[in-house]
C-alpha cells in the first residue's frame, strides 16, 4: 500500500492531510474547552449548535465552491483555502461571546468545504492508475481513523502542560504547514469544463452528473447507510457506556477506538480485495451487514435486559469494518463516473450529498437515544441503513460496464463526437460519463 509514496507530489499531499487532520483534531479538543468555558452546564448545546453549523456550511457552500473551483489554478486555491483555515483559527483563541464561536465556525467550515472536494479530486489526476488510486483511498482511511484515536492523546498530553487556548495554535500550524506542502509541488490543471450558463448551470453541475449516473445515486444511498450506522456509534456510544452500563471515560475511548480499529483494518485489506472484486460487491453487502448488526445487537439488548460489555466491542469493531468497506471504494466511483475537468464539481457533490445525510441521522440518533432508548434507537437506525442497502440495491445495475453502446441521433453526422466514435448498427460506445453531450444514462435495452 505504501508504494503510492513513491510518488513525490502525493507524498507530499498524504503529509498535508494527515498534518491537516491532526490540527483539526486539536481544533475539536479546544472547541469543546472554549465552549465550556464561555457556557459552561450550556456547553453542550453550544458544540451541538457548532456542529450543525458545520454541515449546513458543508452541505451549503461546498456545490456552489466545485462549481467554480475548475476555473481556478489548484494549487493556489488549496494553498489560500489552508492560509484562510488558519486565519480563521488564529482568531479562536480570543472570542468572548458564543455568537463569535458560531461565525468563525461558519467560515472556518466553508473553507473546509471549498478544500477538501478539491484536494479529494486532485489525487486521481496525480495517480491516474486505478490500483494506485485505491491503494491512496485507503491511506486516506487510515489517516482519518489514526487521527480520531491520536488526536485526543496528544491533546491530552499538550493540556499536561499548557492551557486549552494554545491547543489552536496547533491548529494553525497544521493549516501552514499544509499550505507549505501543497506549495512545494507542482499539481496537474484539468481543462476547463466546458459547460456552458449561468452561475445556476455551473454550482449544480456536479449534483446533476450525481444524480444522473446510477452507481452514483446507489452511494447516495450507501451514505445514508454509513451515516445512520455512524451516528449510533458517535452520537450514543458515550450514552450506552457510561449511561447504561455505568463503565468509565477509559471505556468510552476503548469502544470508539474499536470502532476505529475494524476501520482501520478494513481499510489494510481493502486494496488486495478490490483488486478482485467489484466495487458493487464490497460496497452493497458491507451496508447490508451493517443493517444487520445494528437490528441484531437491540434484539441481543432486549433479550439480555441488559449489554454484554464484550458483545458491544465486537459489535462497535464489525461496524467499523462496514463503515470503511463502503468508504473507502468511494472515491473510485466518483473517479469513474466523470472526466477531470468535472470532478471537483462531482466530489463536491459527494461531500455536500453525504453530510447532508449526517446532517439527518446526528439529530435522529440524538433525538431516539434520548427519548425511546437503546434498542429502539439501534433498530430505527438500523432499519434506516437496510433502507440505504435496498435502494442501493435498485439503483446500482448488476452488470456496470464502464463502455456502453448507445446512440446519437441529435448530433450531426460530421459532428467531432461521432468521428471521434465511429458509428456501428446506429450506435458507438466508449466510457460513459455524463456531460454536455451525455445527459441521460442509456436504456440497458
Amino acid at each position: 500500500m505504501i508504494d503510492v509514496l513513491s510518488n513525490r507530489v502525493y507524498r507530499h499531499l498524504f503529509t498535508a492531510q494527515v498534518i491537516a487532520l491532526v490540527g483539526t483534531g486539536l481544533l475539536t479538543v479546544a472547541l469543546g474547552l472554549l465552549a465550556y468555558q464561555l457556557a459552561g452546564d450550556r456547553a453542550g448545546a453550544v458544540l451541538g449548535t457548532a456542529l450543525a453549523i458545520k454541515m449546513i456550511a458543508y452541505v451549503v457552500v461546498a456545490p456552489i465552491v466545485g462549481g467554480f473551483a475548475g476555473l481556478l489554478p489548484r494549487r493556489a486555491f488549496l494553498v489560500a483555502m489552508d492560509l484562510v483555515r488558519a486565519g480563521i483559527a488564529l482568531f479562536l483563541p480570543f472570542v468572548t461571546e458564543i455568537w463569535q464561536v458560531y461565525v468563525l465556525i461558519f467560515l472556518l467550515q466553508s473553507a473546509s468545504a471549498a478544500f477538501t472536494p478539491t484536494f479529494q479530486a486532485t489525487i486521481p489526476d496525480v495517480l491516474p492508475k486505478e490500483q494506485d488510486y485505491t491503494r491512496a483511498l485507503s491511506l486516506s482511511r487510515l489517516a482519518y481513523d489514526l487521527e480520531s484515536l491520536l488526536s485526543p492523546t496528544l491533546a491530552a498530553a499538550l493540556l499536561s502542560v499548557i492551557g486549552f487556548h494554545w491547543l489552536f495554535a496547533g491548529t494553525v500550524v497544521g493549516f501552514l504547514a499544509s499550505a507549505a506542502l501543497v506549495l512545494s509541488v507542482l499539481l496537474p490543471q484539468p481543462k476547463q469544463a466546458t459547460a456552458t450558463g449561468g452561475i445556476y448551470d455551473k454550482t449544480t453541475r456536479g449534483i446533476r452528473i450525481y444524480l444522473a449516473t446510477p452507481r452514483l445515486r446507489a452511494l447516495l444511498a450507501l451514505n445514508l447507510s454509513v451515516a445512520a450506522a455512524g451516528a449510533m456509534v458517535i452520537v450514543n456510544t458515550i450514552v450506552i457506556v457510561r449511561g447504561l452500563l455505568g463503565r468509565s471515560d477509559s471505556d468510552v475511548a476503548l469502544a470508539l477506538a474499536c470502532f476505529g480499529g475494524g476501520s482501520m483494518a478494513a481499510a489494510l485489506v481493502l486494496p488486495r480485495l478490490l483488486d478482485r472484486l467489484a466495487d458493487r460487491t464490497v460496497m452493497i453487502p458491507a451496508a447490508a451487514a451493517l443493517g444487520a448488526i445494528l437490528i441484531g445487537f437491540a434484539s441481543l439488548v432486549g433479550a439480555e435486559g441488559g449489554i454484554p460489555w464484550g458483545a458491544l466491542l465486537a459489535a462497535w469493531a464489525l461496524l467499523g469494518v462496514g463503515y470503511s468497506a463502503i468508504l473507502t471504494p468511494s472515491g473510485r466511483l466518483l473517479r469513474r463516473s466523470a472526466e477531470a475537468a468535472d470532478r471537483p464539481a462531482l466530489f463536491a457533490a459527494q461531500f455536500a450529498l453525504s453530510h447532508a445525510c449526517w446532517l439527518v441521522t446526528y439529530p435522529l440518533a440524538g433525538w431516539l437515544g434520548s427519548s425511546a432508548g437503546v434498542p429502539v434507537t439501534l433498530t430505527v437506525l438500523g432499519a434506516v441503513t437496510l433502507l440505504g442497502t435496498a435502494l442501493a440495491l435498485r439503483f446500482w445495475p448488476a452488470e456496470d460496464p464502464e463502455v456502453l453502446a448507445h446512440d446519437h441521433s441529435d448530433l450531426p453526422h460530421d459532428h467531432p463526437h461521432r468521428l471521434k466514435h465511429p458509428v456501428r448498427n446506429g450506435r458507438h460506445a466508449h466510457a460513459y460519463m455524463i456531460d454536455d453531450l451525455h445527459r441521460r444514462w442509456p436504456s440497458s435495452n
